[in-house]
């Protein structure tokens, strides 16, 4: 096996001193005359363990990425463009939105400001961060764990990667998720416009916050200077949150290319939750997954009108999971009320073979990790 260790589950982002304590460690540092700090090209030891993944074959590699615990199970992609058009006033505005989730027995909410920037038939319109964009980071922090792309800033506390607008689509592509360069420009101004707040509060009552843009800064390349040379190089910073486990190694390996081939935003919802929490997985255990539990916490079923047709769409994404290879079976149990009314449904579930390999790659990967970072 290639590089790196060993490990029973994750660090607990939910952990890290609440939000409150984060905030002041994640703010960013500015350097005498407030001119905002290089970004920089050297290699530390966290952005080798972020870039090194456990694997017995050098095509495996391409298939790996990592998943961050508490900032992939924010509800920060829920609003489809759909529901933000039949939401806009005046067809351009949309207020902040607001929703609720937990994340390991915590308690979260979670607001959105809209980006307005101009859309693709150059009018400002306002826009949350949606699937597009979803998919545009998971491509970006991919993109990141090539050695010559990432890059960590530990004194600034930032992180980012460096790309190409064409390596970036080329990315997508071969995921079978296709984008002009029009479509990427407008996604990375949408995620560099878009504010997102998470809040939390502890057993006292008191408040933590963490308030800033899924990215925080983009440098872009000028129009002149793409067309001269389309291998011309952007760069963006990721969400503090991101930098944050990078930097405390809260974060597990998983099969990239995969989760990215799901038909819907619900199953690669589905699969990053599995991957974070479902860190025992064993064939022979089954892991309990509620309709109530994921509708509170992923945001993507409250748009549909009818109860039965929520769970229907949950339904068609496990099986998605199931025809992915990522699980063996998936049993159905409806909690029924007066009028046999339903009131939850239970979902009990096995992994594949593949996943259960993949689970036992990630922990012992992650453990490596861990304990490298304590020498």
């Amino acid at each position: 096996m290639k590089q790196r260790g060993k490990g029973e589950g994750l660090v607990r982002a939910g952990d890290m001193d609440f939000l409150r304590d984060k905030a002041a460690e994640m703010a960013p540092r500015e350097t005498p005359g407030n001119h905002s700090p290089a970004i920089p090209t050297g290699q530390s030891q966290q952005l080798s363990l972020w870039q090194n993944f456990l694997y017995n074959r050098e095509e495996e590699r391409e298939g790996l990425s990592n998943a961050v615990d508490l900032w992939d199970s924010v509800p920060r992609y829920s609003i489809s463009k759909q529901a933000q058009s039949k939401n806009r006033l005046h067809e351009r505005f949309l207020e902040k939105h607001t929703g609720k989730f937990q994340n390991r027995g915590r308690s979260y909410t979670v607001t959105i400001t809209p980006a307005r920037v101009p859309d693709l038939d150059g009018n400002e319109r306002d826009f949350y961060p949606s699937a597009t964009e979803e998919l545009i980071e998971e491509a970006l922090r991919k993109l990141s764990a090539d050695q010559q792309a990432g890059y960590f800033d530990k004194a600034n506390y930032r992180s980012g990667v460096f790309f190409s607008l064409y390596a970036l689509r080329e990315e997508l592509a071969k995921n079978g998720h296709t984008r002009s360069y029009q479509e990427v420009r407008l996604s990375l101004d949408i995620l560099s416009g878009s504010i997102i707040e998470i809040a939390t509060h502890d057993e006292k009552g008191e408040e933590g916050i963490i308030r800033s843009a899924y990215l925080p800064s983009v440098v872009r390349v000028t129009k002149n200077k793409l067309q001269d040379d389309p291998q011309a190089k952007w760069a963006v910073q990721f969400h503090p949150l991101v930098t944050s486990s990078i930097d405390k190694i809260q974060y597990r390996q998983f099969n990239y290319r995969r989760m990215m081939s799901h038909n819907t935003q619900l199953a690669r919802w589905l699969h990053k939750q599995l991957v974070l929490k479902f860190t025992g997985a064993d064939m022979f255990r089954p892991f309990e997954m509620r309709y109530s539990t994921i509708r509170r916490d992923s945001g993507l079923l409250d748009g549909y009108a009818r109860e039965r047709a929520a769970v229907e769409a949950l339904e068609t994404a496990f099986k998605d999971l199931q025809k992915a290879d990522i699980l063996s079976s998936v049993t159905r149990n409806d909690e029924k009320g007066p009028r046999r009314k339903i009131l939850d449904v239970v979902f009990r579930i096995l992994p594949s073979i593949n996943f259960v390999r993949e689970v036992k790659a990630a922990n012992k990967r992650h453990g490596d990790s861990t304990r490298q970072l304590s020498r």
